[in-house]
């Protein structure tokens, strides 16, 4: 997720367990914890831009890694509170810094983007997809636990703000299985066998969510919004024919640089790779748009035929014209 619900989460969770006099130093301890891991993005390279794909949500996401980093954060922190007069003692920082490093992999799991919770024992990218990327109700509720529990320097607070952002969890939980199950019934209805599926919310909320799946080469696109009392309307979207290395490039040879980069983005975006419609030399993970309906990827790769041993180019775009806006906010309020 953003950056500032990480660090909420890992300042929240050291702070409900912290004593009355160290509520402080709890909270800035776990808050930093957290953002540790996202260091990975660090790791890049102007020679191979993909680089940064391989490495984000990684080794620094993974469970193994937790001891490991809140030792980072405790030889950091610990004499800087010292130096400040406000230093528990090594063995506390730690416990603070191990509660804030142990939410960070847990809750990008919960995204739809894949984290590497298991790694170095299995490459699978976990994806439970269940909230969104930024959900600004959910840093919302952590931000006034943290707060509050700073305010009145009682456990309460943060302890309570925690039980809501779980119960928030459990709630994208449901409503993922209400999404998939609504989109299933709409498989059926076409007479499609879907391959793959996959559901996930849309940004900042849980009521609206966005339907990959894929019958024979075509990658089938929608939106489903979730209504209260059980009820679901589907708005059917685009459809974008499943790359194929192969076919759709048979003449690149299978040693170039190019060749690589496709694979590897093929295992970043978990095999959902189609072309841009309006670009035929863009190769986007669909899985990603900024209308749900739509199959214009928000990322791709550059397909330089010309140098196909040069690293490929990865490229965003985060345009979204005023009247897709529009149909984005008809979308969530169940418009027809």
């Amino acid at each position: 997720m953003d950056i500032l619900t990480h660090g909420l989460l890992g300042g929240t969770l050291a702070q409900s367990c912290s004593r009355k006099s160290e509520m402080r130093v709890a909270a800035a301890t776990g808050f930093l914890a957290a953002l540790l891991a996202d260091a990975d993005a660090l790791i890049r390279s102007d020679a191979d831009p993909l680089l940064v794909l391989e490495y984000h949500r990684q080794f620094t996401h993974s469970l193994i890694f937790i001891p490991a980093g809140a030792l980072l954060v405790s030889l950091i922190l610990w004499p800087a509170f010292r130096a400040l007069g406000h230093s528990p003692g090594f063995r506390r920082i730690y416990l603070y810094a191990l509660l804030g490093c142990a939410t960070s992999g847990l809750l990008d799991a919960c995204t739809s983007y894949g984290t590497h919770l298991l790694w170095p024992f299995t490459g699978e990218r976990i994806a439970w997809s269940i909230v969104p990327i930024f959900d600004p109700l959910f840093l919302l509720v952590l931000a006034a636990a943290m707060l509050l529990g700073l305010r009145w320097r009682k456990t309460l607070p943060p302890r309570i703000g925690l039980l809501l952002a779980a119960a928030y969890l459990a709630a994208g939980w449901f409503q993922h299985q209400r999404a998939e199950d609504a989109i299933r019934a709409t498989i059926l209805q076409r007479g499609h066998e879907a391959g793959r599926l996959t559901v996930k919310p849309t940004m900042g909320n849980l009521l609206l969510w966005r339907s990959i799946y894929r019958a024979n080469d075509v990658y089938h696109v929608d939106a489903v919004r979730l209504g209260m009392g059980g009820s679901a309307r589907v708005y059917p979207g685009g459809t974008a024919r499943a790359f194929d290395l192969p076919r759709d490039l048979p003449a690149l040879a299978p040693t170039s640089v190019l060749h690589r980069d496709i694979r590897r983005f093929d295992y970043f975006s978990d095999g959902y790779l189609a072309l841009h419609p309006d670009d035929p030399l863009l190769l986007g993970d669909v899985r990603y748009a900024m209308l749900p309906t739509s199959t214009r990827p928000l990322w791709g790769i550059r397909l330089d035929m010309r140098h196909p041993d040069v690293h490929a180019q990865f490229e965003t775009s985060r345009r979204m014209p005023r009247e897709e806006i529009w149909q984005f906010v008809g979308m969530l309020t169940g418009a027809d």
